[in-house]
């Protein structure tokens, strides 16, 4: 007699649940490293050049693994979102943020930018259909305000400028339509793909400050210059593929609740990396953005708990 083996979970489905999670957090450690590496390249290179600096070396990366990989072209259906979201988020985000931080001081621009997440949460659901659970609206809510905090405690007197504000405000709503217009691409592409045609695009996009680049590479320190390539190689082309990654496994809304995890962990860097000591105000704000994103969170960890056990 013959006794048929109990079906196990399928362990891919265990790959899946800590794969998408952990791309999402590769990203926001190396996004948080970006703010660090900025401060330094910043004081060398003017906002274009230091944009097409790290896009021309986040594409060379991305190229070479593409290359090795031999995965080739998305399909066509993958094109408009790869060069809408190149567009924004590539090429005109990361020019007005470089240029919005020089007019403002860091705190005013990481309130203004911080909005981003939550644009994007509703463009999701206007443009995508994805839902808005009370979980994630309340744990963005949660993080918005610890980001407040932690810009209101960096925040110095009469450092801003009208300039300096809209550039933020242009940052984030280019930041939040970028990555809404991307999520579509990844139906028809890989994360590989999707990014790297999408930094190729960005690079195009801001080859007007090639002159600027290289009259000012020639007198840059050479740490400036190695932050720059710092900042093409990992906060680019590696984060933005982890994060391209986890996009495509959930919703645009959760993947901007996650991000509010960067301020808190710059502020951890800055203190570990530069001896900038924290405020205790800024600490409560770093606190208040990892316990938003915690509330954001649950609900999917609970659903996902569910699911295991009602095929287990």
């Amino acid at each position: 007699m013959t006794t048929t083996p109990t079906a196990r979970p399928a362990a891919p489905a265990i790959g899946r649940n800590w794969r998408a999670p952990a791309a999402a957090c590769i990203t926001v450690l190396l996004w948080a490293s970006a703010f660090v590496s900025i401060r330094s390249a910043g004081e060398a290179y003017s906002p274009g050049a230091l944009a097409l600096g790290r896009l021309l070396a986040g594409t060379l990366t991305l190229g070479a693994i593409l290359l090795v990989r031999r995965e080739g072209l998305p399909s066509r259906a993958a094109w408009p979102g790869v060069i809408g979201s190149g567009l924004l988020w590539f090429g005109l985000y990361m020019v007005v943020l470089n240029w919005g931080e020089q007019q403002v001081d860091a705190g005013t621009a990481a309130m203004i930018v911080n909005i981003g997440p939550i644009l994007m949460a509703l463009l999701g659901a206007r443009l995508l259909g994805e839902e808005l659970p009370r979980r994630l609206l309340t744990g963005m809510g949660i993080s918005f305000a610890g980001a407040v905090v932690v810009g209101l405690s960096m925040s110095g007197h009469g450092g801003s400028s009208v300039l300096g504000v809209v550039l933020c405000l242009v940052a984030a709503l280019s930041y939040a339509g970028g990555v809404v217009i991307q999520k579509p691409a990844l139906r028809h592409g890989s994360p590989l793909q999707i990014t790297t045609f999408g930094c190729l695009i960005g690079t195009l996009a801001c080859l007007p400050f090639t002159g600027v680049l290289v009259s000012e590479a020639a007198d840059a320190p050479v740490s400036a210059t190695l932050n720059m390539v710092y900042l093409g190689v990992f906060p680019t082309a590696l984060a933005f593929t982890t994060w391209a990654y986890a996009l495509a496994r959930t919703t645009a809304g959760r993947m901007g609740a996650t991000t509010y995890a960067v301020p808190a962990l710059v502020v951890l860097m800055s203190w570990l990396l530069l001896d900038e000591v924290p405020a205790l105000l800024t600490v409560a704000g770093g606190l208040l953005c990892l316990a938003g994103v915690a509330v954001s969170r649950t609900r999917a960890r609970r659903a996902r708990e569910e699911a295991e056990s009602a095929t287990a």
